[in-house]
């Protein structure tokens, strides 16, 4: 099955820390949908969404995997499917221009009140740099304002997938 990531599972080391046998498949884009960071998390920060505007400019980039079936009911649980994401199958078009459909999760609870932190616009960005995504997108993503995290050993553990081999 395909799997359309946008948010913090772009990053290789994030996707495969929590499902080893994700294989990158391409680059692509969601059109009619903005990057929103404003699902409310039980962490109390914000995550990515796909927020659909049905604009026809606006567009969200991300990275397809594709997984297999017991691997998605692995990523439900991290997503917390049912309980801040819920999922839909998308249209998405390739860099080449062609259309493929996948799944991907998008927020039910939404708060614009907060902000996502630090180490996760880093796993957001890591992915958007690791495959290429356009430079406006990247200096959007940069431009995200975060917080720090309260809690230093999840801030810790978060980023430590970077410096484990």
């Amino acid at each position: 099955m395909l799997y359309f990531s946008y948010g913090s599972n772009m990053s290789t080391r994030r996707l495969r820390h929590r499902i080893p046998a994700a294989r990158f498949v391409m680059v692509a884009q969601l059109p009619g949908h903005q990057l929103r960071f404003h699902k409310r998390s039980k962490d109390l920060s914000a995550k990515a969404d796909i927020h659909a505007t049905g604009a026809p400019g606006d567009l969200v980039f991300g990275v397809v995997f594709e997984l297999v079936d017991s691997d998605k009911q692995t990523l439900n649980g991290y997503e917390g499917l049912g309980q801040g994401y819920d999922e839909k199958w998308v249209e998405l078009t390739t860099m080449s221009g062609e259309r493929i459909t996948a799944i991907t999760y998008y927020a039910t609870h939404i708060d614009d009140t907060l902000k996502p932190y630090h180490w996760y616009r880093h796993h957001v960005l890591t992915g958007a740099l690791e495959y290429g995504l356009p430079e406006s997108y990247i200096q959007t993503l940069r431009n995200i304002p975060c917080i720090d995290d309260p809690d230093p050993q999840r801030h810790a553990r978060e980023m430590g997938i970077y410096t484990k081999p």
